[in-house]
């Protein structure tokens, strides 16, 4: 007895679809999840930039430090002020030296050499008193190379003039001899 059965098919190519099905979706699966990794990076740094973003915001809000307020621009208004004035008396007080220089000069040099004038004090740079003798007169002398108040005085005895160092250094008060230079006017009083 044979029995028959009806051949059934076996669904041979339905199970090989089935594993190219799932093969499908295992490898969509895949790339899901390497989606929802990459979406969860992005989501992370979007994080980080916000935070970064606030944190710039709060630091363009608040003062540096290296500003000035009222207070400090008004004292150093003051303080700008007080320079300004005292450069402006300074300017007088050096205008007005000048000017008492100047007519000093020029009554010294109209007297012309060997001429005696008489004559207000003379006033040396930066000294408020005058250099006088006994007569109240005055010659100009203009300092050549070598010259010392030693040499200056021995060259007016070469001439029958009669004075000394002392007076010389008296008629003009402030000179330093070691520091005279070429062109610099000196005072001879007369003997």
């Amino acid at each position: 007895m044979l029995l028959l059965l009806p051949i059934v098919p076996f669904p041979a190519p339905a199970h090989a679809q089935d594993a190219a099905t799932e093969e499908k979706i295992n490898q969509l699966s895949g790339k899901i999840d390497n989606l929802i990794e990459a979406q969860e990076t992005l989501r992370k740094r979007i994080s980080e930039i916000s935070r970064e973003l606030d944190g710039l915001r709060d630091k363009a809000d608040k003062p540096t430090g290296n500003y000035a307020d009222k207070e400090d621009l008004k004292r150093l208004g003051e303080a700008i002020k007080e320079v300004e004035k005292k450069r402006l008396e300074d300017y007088d007080k050096i205008h007005n030296d000048l000017l008492k220089l100047s007519q000093t000069l020029t009554k010294s040099a109209g007297a012309g050499p060997g001429s005696k004038t008489k004559s207000t004090p003379v006033e040396a740079s930066g000294s408020d008193k005058g250099a006088t003798t006994d007569k109240g007169t005055f010659e100009p002398y203009v300092v050549q190379q070598g010259d010392t108040l030693d040499a200056i005085v021995q060259a007016y005895k070469a001439k029958n003039i009669k004075i000394t160092v002392q007076q010389i250094m008296k008629a003009n008060p402030g000179l330093v001899p070691e520091k005279m230079h070429v062109g610099q006017k000196i005072i001879i009083p007369a003997p």
